[in-house]
């Protein structure tokens, strides 16, 4: 059986892509493209929908959020707390040995764990320099400047436990005064 002949332009006969007349293939229809559904992305130049995401938001930037399991969440408190252990016990110098700990272990296992310790681990040896740096100062000064080591020693200690204090919450510390030593 054959189908009778079909009227040109009546949209029922078969095309082959791009075959030269619009409406037809792999051309638009002849009153445009249809309206977008909310699927497709923003026009270059604009941003999304609702703005872009803020800084801390999740999947921005460093990782935030709850842990994957009480084991990160362990080495994320180690890497933190160990910090201003390390200061106390170490006389201002070790403090970044407990977040190199943490990093070397759990770093390569997991993302927020290691986002957690090399924050730590930059905050840490950038004070440990300046301790170093401090002692060198009341040496030279013949220990007239005494008290900038106490002062230096204390700054490790008080915002380790800010940062493990947050860590405990979920959220990523960010710490102030620290080079990046180490990237994440």
């Amino acid at each position: 059986m054959t189908e009778p002949p079909r009227p040109p332009d009546s949209g029922d006969e078969p095309t082959t892509p791009l075959s030269g007349s619009p409406g037809q293939g792999g051309y638009p229809p002849p009153g445009g493209y249809p309206p977008p559904t909310g699927d497709q992305p923003p026009p270059a130049g604009y941003p999304p929908p609702g703005g872009y995401p803020p800084p801390g938001a999740p999947g921005v930037g460093y990782p935030t959020g709850g842990y994957a399991n009480n084991e990160d969440k362990t080495w994320v408190l180690i890497a933190h707390f160990g910090g201003p252990l390390g200061v106390v016990v170490g006389g201002g110098l070790f403090g970044w040995v407990a977040p190199l700990i943490a990093m070397m272990t759990r770093g390569q296992q997991s993302p927020i764990a290691r986002a957690h310790s090399v924050a730590a681990l930059n905050f840490q040896l950038t004070w440990a320099i300046v301790g170093v740096l401090s002692w060198v100062l009341t040496a030279i000064t013949c220990g007239i400047l005494f008290f900038v080591p106490m002062l230096v020693w204390i700054v490790p200690v008080i915002f380790g436990i800010i940062g493990g204090v947050k860590a405990n919450d979920g959220t990523l510390y960010r710490y102030p005064m620290s080079y990046s030593f180490v990237k994440r």
